[in-house]
């Protein structure tokens, strides 16, 4: 049964008081700079809708309510549930407030819309894009979006890329690891690298649908190995297929501090010297560790401090994963315990990386 945007809104707010939140724990220290959260999730109720209206038509294998009211979908291969913190900006402002952070950069989280018959999925990114900078119409002090592409689709998303480049609070724009089974490296997906490059807006990436999701599926191992292999896969694809020498002014982010990536970066750099199948690559491996950007969801300070030695600190931005329970909920403190950095560079990766990035003024 399908639900009014007013019977929607209230049955999230419903949920929301039983649901569990995440324990976002003490108050963060005072912060010297406006910090950027660059990974941050969010599902608009309009996107929601939109979801729970025509998504069962459109790709989807079923679209339901669970027990609690929490609409779940289910596609090929994967299935989610939305849960009201996802939503919520009134909580998500008072967890920002309590954090010391002053800007949530919104992105989809799975599913995303590759799923999705194309012009559904174009339908459903530009429900999040418009959605994104209403948001920060409202508070334009407070969130940026990353544009949802239909990369099943890549003309549709080179068009949305037009589009969105003009609408007020887009920064960027988001994809997958993978599309659909494709790696980035796929020739059909060039045109929008191109594009991105052109209109001067960095890409985002994070896992979805991860590979050899039937081997880990106990212990969270999905999560916990799947995320960080699956980042790495989409950044060598991008490095050996040659699109990050052929878009040399191409910005992308790589997720969870880059995943297994930069700790693989010297077995590939040895391998291109014994297998014919990467000579051709114009530049050592280990020379492209600073052709991407890395956030900080680590989870340890010095994994964190190791990734900053290897790619610089003007390569690291702050991230959190808000609201997932796999997210880190103090980033300024996770940042500021970083002493061996100066605090020129604990001030670039809490805000000035981003803010250049996103080509923020000030």
């Amino acid at each position: 049964m399908m639900t009014s945007r007013r019977a929607f809104l209230a049955s999230t707010a419903a949920a929301l008081a039983a649901s569990s939140i995440p324990a976002w724990g003490q108050a963060a220290p005072p912060t010297r700079v406006k910090v950027i959260d660059v990974h941050s999730h969010w599902y608009p109720p309009e996107w929601l809708e939109l979801v729970e209206k025509e998504a069962a038509q459109n790709g989807a294998n079923k679209v339901e309510r669970n027990a609690r009211g929490f609409m779940v979908i289910s596609i090929p291969g994967l299935g989610v549930t939305f849960q009201p913190q996802y939503t919520d900006i009134p909580l998500r402002l008072k967890a920002m407030d309590e954090k010391g952070v002053a800007i949530h950069v919104m992105s989809l989280t799975q599913p995303m819309v590759y799923w999705a018959k194309p012009e559904f999925g174009l339908r459903l990114s530009q429900a999040f894009n418009n959605a994104c900078s209403e948001l920060y119409k409202k508070y334009p002090e407070r969130f940026l979006g990353l544009a949802m592409l239909p990369m099943q689709a890549p003309d549709m998303a080179v068009a949305e890329l037009d589009r969105v480049s003009k609408l007020p609070g887009i920064k960027g724009a988001y994809m997958s690891t993978h599309v659909l089974g494709k790696n980035l490296d796929d020739p059909s997906f060039w045109p929008v690298y191109e594009r991105c490059e052109a209109l001067g807006l960095p890409i985002f990436l994070h896992p979805t649908n991860t590979l050899g999701a039937d081997r880990m599926r106990n212990y969270y191992l999905r999560n916990f190995i799947g995320n960080p292999v699956e980042t790495s896969i989409a950044a060598a694809s991008l490095m050996f297929s040659g699109v990050m020498d052929k878009y040399p002014k191409l910005d992308v982010v790589l997720p969870h501090a880059g995943g297994v990536f930069p700790s693989l970066l010297g077995r590939m750099t040895h391998g291109q010297t014994v297998r014919q199948e990467v000579k051709d690559l114009p530049r050592a491996p280990m020379e492209y560790r600073r052709r991407f950007h890395y956030d900080t969801i680590a989870h340890d300070k010095d994994t964190l401090l190791n990734l900053v030695h290897q790619v610089g600190a003007d390569r690291v931005v702050c991230g959190t994963d808000f609201p997932a329970d796999m997210s880190d909920v103090a980033p300024v403190s996770t940042v500021e315990r970083m002493t061996e950095l100066s605090t020129k560079d604990r001030d670039l990766i809490l805000r000035g990386n981003a803010a250049r990035l996103l080509k923020l003024e000030g």
